[in-house]
């Protein structure tokens, strides 16, 4: 006989209630939760590793957000019929709730993670990624793994001139603001949205009502741990730390890497010159040891070395830019880097630029396509087409590096939507008659590759027309015409 669930409802505004249960469903799990909107319903599991593997030096936490096309009482249109890998959707706002999550761990703690959010019942109205963050939280909350504070997440969005928390479908296709904020109770963690023009006052405004509709969520998943009995985290086994080692290191690197960082070197350089330094450090600790030069220092100090070598760069780093106003490249905190701008960079393409900031270059292409090239955009709950779509590529050479290419990675799909969300509100009205195709090929990066996107966008040759600068289109005016 199943035992009873352990439940918790919360109103959102407007009469909304919100149900959190425990106890029911996936009971093997280290935590498991459903929240519940009208016919909307997300499934939460979380699982820890008792230990972590040996040698980690990171935290392993993954974050997968699926929605189950039966939820919406529909079949998969893929030849195999069944949900595949995530898609961008899905992977979005899996990233939504990795960043709201991951700073919850104690620092040390290095014990694979996995939290799977699953859509399993589907409302045409309600739109669960706002939810899927509370669920998430929730089910760390009630577990025994080692958190420092519990978060969540909400959607506000204008309507009207009125403010609404996690408003619904019909709602936000209205909205003139939207946001997604994380937050603690006390601080807040994230924000991502978009809007077509806010002052400073509304975006305050709507930060300070989310935070408001957080805390009353945070206060939910606190009861409902009460409730469930949970007492203590679990205990860990922490990373050995050796502190006289760390003084070394920080006595003999520190001025080095001060002198490099505020150096005005490249990238490549001043990465050599780091690493020029991490091996000096080696030497230094092998004399300190009385090795010989044929000898090895052992396994164990190398990687605390190296562990506290990594720290000392960043604080060093910190510190200047804090202390000093100095960048890592040497530059004020007023300097910009050097620009350049090209179009007319490919004779084929409908539209191509290349735009060149510092050691970040980014080659945009603009396709404009017929009606039958739309996107189709296709969820759970709603499938629609979209006329104006802009894919980022990260190839590893942009950084200098070897890595095998297995399809886009969450980071290109996230960096890709950051570009499109700021694009697609100077794009024309749904009545325009092409489909626009944006693509922007990382050729160097060295900070901030997405805002280069965006100017490499706007600086295409099909970007603007004689009569309006604010289309896309090698048109003749005849879109205009009557306007």
């Amino acid at each position: 006989m199943l035992q009873q669930p352990i439940r918790k409802t919360l109103d959102i505004g407007d009469g909304r209630i919100v149900s959190i249960e425990t106890g029911r469903l996936a009971r093997q799990a280290d935590g498991a939760v459903t929240v519940s909107i009208g016919n909307c319903m997300i499934l939460a599991t979380v699982v820890a590793n008792d230990e972590a593997k040996e040698g980690q030096s990171f935290f392993p936490l993954t974050v997968d957000y699926q929605e189950k096309f039966a939820s919406a009482g529909r079949i998969p249109g893929s030849f195999f019929k069944r949900e595949a890998k995530l898609n961008d959707y899905e992977v979005l706002t899996s990233r939504l709730i990795d960043r709201a999550l991951r700073p919850l761990f104690p620092e040390d703690y290095f014990c694979e993670v996995q939290v799977l959010v699953s859509l399993i019942s589907s409302d045409a109205e309600i739109m669960p990624d706002s939810m899927a963050c509370l669920a998430a939280s929730a089910a760390l909350a009630i577990s025994d793994i080692p958190i420092k504070e519990i978060i969540s997440e909400v959607r506000i969005a204008r309507v009207d001139g009125r403010f609404i928390i996690n408003p619904n479908r019909s709602e936000l296709e209205a909205s003139d603001m939207e946001f997604m904020v994380a937050a603690t109770e006390k601080n807040l963690m994230m924000v991502e949205g978009e809007s077509n023009e806010c002052s400073e006052e509304d975006l305050c405004k709507a930060l300070e009502l989310a935070h408001d509709a957080i805390r009353i969520q945070i206060k939910a998943q606190q009861e409902l741990r009460d409730l469930a009995g949970v007492k203590e985290k679990r205990d860990y086994k922490k990373p050995i730390q050796d502190e006289a080692l760390r003084e070394k290191v920080n006595a003999f690197a520190k001025q080095k890497v001060y002198e490099v960082a505020k150096g005005k070197y490249s990238k490549h350089e001043r990465t050599d010159k780091f690493g020029t330094i991490k091996d000096e450090l080696v030497e230094y600790l092998k004399n300190d040891l009385n090795l010989t030069a044929e000898e090895s220092l052992p396994e164990l100090t190398k990687k605390l070395a190296s562990a506290y070598y990594g720290d000392l760069q960043y604080y060093v780093v910190r510190d200047m830019i804090l202390d000093e106003k100095v960048r890592l490249d040497g530059r004020g905190l007023e300097e910009i880097r050097a620009l350049d701008m090209e179009v007319d960079v490919l004779p084929s393409p409908h539209g191509a630029a290349l735009f060149t900031r510092g050691e970040t270059q980014s080659l945009t292409t603009v396709t404009l396509g017929t009606p039958l090239d739309e996107l189709l955009v296709e969820s759970a709950a709603k499938s629609f087409d979209s006329k104006f779509f802009l894919h980022y590529n990260f190839p590893p050479f942009s950084t200098g590096e070897v890595k095998m290419m297995r399809g886009q990675s969450r980071r290109e799909i996230g960096h890709g939507n950051l570009a499109q969300r700021s694009l697609k509100k100077i794009m024309p009205t749904n009545d325009f008659a092409y489909t626009v195709r944006v693509v922007s090929d990382i050729l160097e990066s060295n900070g901030s590759s997405s805002m280069a996107t965006v100017r490499g966008f706007t600086g295409t040759n099909g970007f603007g027309c004689a009569i309006c600068q604010t289309c896309i289109g090698y048109c003749d005016g005849s879109y205009h015409k009557g306007r």
